[in-house]
């Protein structure tokens, strides 16, 4: 059994922008999802507050011990009065996996999510992500077949959605 760190999650800042970029980016290396299709440069393009800053948007973080340790946000998908929002950018360093921070995560995006107004949460993954992709399936997302239209991800080979209804 591991430890539970002491940590808090929160609505990200404008502080926490570099350290928060600095996790995704560390992540997406350990995994080998850089380059072309990942969106791995908008981390740096724009900061991640303004970004999360837009209408029906929100980025939530993992604090422990004071630092930044991950994060995941979500955003309106297929323009701005869709049902449906996109999870983006769920990453976790090391010290906070296996903890329950990924969970809680998504429940905090669910949430924010059911406030914004969607009905719908999709997301789009690397098939070699499997323990994400093990999340997201208990989670309740169900695994679909081809991306949804307006995907901008086109390195990503996984894709789920969530009906938001569905879950209470």
């Amino acid at each position: 059994m591991r430890r539970n760190p002491a940590g808090i999650i929160r609505a990200l800042e404008a502080r926490d922008d570099e350290a928060a970029g600095a996790v995704i980016r560390a992540v997406r290396r350990e995994f080998g999802v850089t380059g072309e299709g990942f969106d791995n440069h908008e981390a740096d393009a724009t900061p991640l507050h303004q970004i999360y800053g837009a209408a029906r948007s929100h980025y939530f973080v993992v604090e422990l011990d004071g630092c930044v340790a991950g994060g995941a946000g979500i955003a309106p998908y297929g323009g701005p009065g869709s049902e449906t929002c996109e999870l983006q950018r769920m990453y976790l360093a090391p010290s906070a996996r296996g903890a329950g921070y990924g969970r809680a995560l998504l429940e905090h995006c669910f949430d924010a999510a059911r406030r914004h107004g969607y009905r719908r949460c999709y997301l789009e993954t690397a098939a070699s992500l499997d323990a994400a992709r093990a999340l997201y399936l208990d989670a309740g997302f169900r695994e679909i077949t081809a991306p949804l239209e307006h995907a901008v991800h086109p390195s990503c080979d996984a894709f789920y959605v969530l009906e938001l209804g569905d879950r209470r």
